[in-house]
């Protein structure tokens, strides 16, 4: 009787141990299904969060080659992009050839407006923005891999546009790097000597912010 009574324990606890062990099993397998379906869904919303834009002022001063995103929201939905032509001008439906060059976004979204009301849409809303600024560029010339003409971007300095010029040749010397920046109101240039060594170890003010039209030049080195 007493054999008996430790058997029937022995198969009780065994049985207690073999259903603990299925329903951690189940606990895991539905915890790891969740997980499952949780993942694709951060991945699809991350994937479809709009990437931050670059806000762009509405005084920016439009020049030959910008490009724009022009949209009428009433009381026709329009959509169009448009590149500044180089005698300063750009084609819109209905109202032809709108002379763009020196205004600000504001200045040709009130302009167009204006045009596509007299006698074309009643009450029209249009918004102008700058898709792609390339009227503003600098040139680096000299011992850099490529040479070349670059678009000025906001905080555009020595130091990024050596890089996007793929740096120094082998000739190229650090200590013979310069900035021709043409004159206001005059011909000529203003020369300003930079010292790339100190930009490199760190020295920001030494780092010059690029304007419209200079030409950086890296000289070859004295060997």
């Amino acid at each position: 009787m007493k054999q008996i009574s430790i058997a029937l324990l022995i198969l009780a606890i065994t049985t207690g141990v073999a259903m603990a062990q299925e329903k951690d099993a189940t606990e895991a397998m539905i915890l790891e299904q969740a997980m499952a379906q949780a993942q694709p869904a951060a991945s699809a919303q991350q994937a479809e969060a709009p990437k931050p834009e670059v806000p762009i002022s509405t005084e920016y001063i439009i020049g030959n080659d910008d490009v724009l995103d022009i949209t009428v929201i009433q009381p026709e939905k329009m959509a169009l992009m448009v590149t500044v032509s180089p005698d300063g001008n750009i084609n819109f439906p209905y109202i032809g050839t709108v002379p763009v060059k020196g205004m600000t976004l504001e200045k040709v979204q009130n302009v167009i407006q204006a045009r596509l009301a007299d006698g074309y849409m009643k009450y029209p809303v249009v918004s102008v923005t700058l898709k792609e600024c390339r009227s503003k560029k600098f040139f680096v010339y000299g011992e850099v891999a490529r040479p070349g003409t670059y678009y000025l971007e906001d905080n555009s300095t020595i130091l990024k546009a050596i890089s996007l010029a793929g740096g120094f040749t082998k000739y190229g010397s650090s200590s013979r790097v310069k900035v021709l920046r043409p004159k206001k109101g005059e011909k000529g240039y203003d020369t300003i000597k930079v010292n790339i060594n100190a930009v490199m170890d760190g020295s920001s003010k030494d780092d010059v912010v690029l304007e419209t039209g200079d030409i950086v030049v890296i000289s070859e080195g004295v060997f």
